[in-house]
């Protein structure tokens, strides 16, 4: 899970963006309004974090923007501004959900994946696929009935991976959600690298990935 925080509390940031990599999401940080549009021209996010009172403007004036292109990504508003009239006029402009300052990263956390969730429409606690049963609550996985032991970024790359089980992702694709900008040092070859890692833990229990020349990667079942 891809997303942008635009947030100009730096310091409050960065222990949300550590907290959030623990647990396999992938964050960019936009200090302001302009670098948030930048951010937006070039990639694409599964939740947008948007604080109201940034110094070059408004996040109401970004989600107003957001939302009359017709962008639907989620959005959680996250700010000090507290009164219930705050809260429906950032509602009123097309936010999903509202996080007052200060908070519970975990609580930020779950919302997160519950916006994402609703937006995909999918409710399901569990992603089966052959013998293989994954739980996006805690990136977690069993694999014939025995834990599957996974790190952080093999996580992720599963996760997207069954999300669209039956469908190519290109490189660039998977790349995009394992890593953000501040990762620029990091090539998108290294997606091989977890590919490798993955069909290794998954070699014999009759669920692979495929690779197709120019198109990218798929996950299936056997047979």
């Amino acid at each position: 899970m891809r997303v942008l925080m635009v947030e100009d509390a730096v310091d409050l940031a960065e222990a949300v963006i550590a907290r959030l990599a623990r647990s396999g999401f992938v964050c960019d940080l936009a200090t302001g309004v302009e670098t948030a549009c930048d951010f937006r021209a070039v990639q694409r996010y599964d939740a947008i974090i948007l604080d109201i009172n940034l110094p070059d403007g408004s996040g109401l004036s970004l989600l107003r923007d957001l939302r009359a292109e017709g962008d639907r990504t989620p959005v959680l508003m996250l700010t000090a501004l507290i009164s219930v009239d705050d809260r429906i006029v950032a509602l009123d402009q097309g936010a999903d959900d509202y996080l007052g300052k200060p908070f519970d990263q975990r609580e930020l956390e779950a919302r997160l994946r519950a916006l994402v969730r609703r937006e995909a429409g999918s409710k399901q606690e569990q992603i089966h696929l052959g013998g293989l049963s994954y739980f996006p609550a805690d990136r977690s996985a069993l694999l014939d009935g025995r834990r599957l032991e996974l790190t952080r970024r093999e996580a992720a790359l599963l996760d997207i991976l069954l999300r669209h089980q039956g469908k190519y992702l290109t490189k660039t694709r998977l790349y995009d959600s394992l890593y953000g900008f501040e990762d620029a040092d990091v090539g998108v070859n290294a997606i091989e690298l977890y590919i490798g890692r993955l069909r290794k833990k998954l070699a014999g229990s009759g669920v692979s990935i495929a690779t197709q020349r120019g198109v990218g990667y798929r996950i299936g079942a056997d047979g």
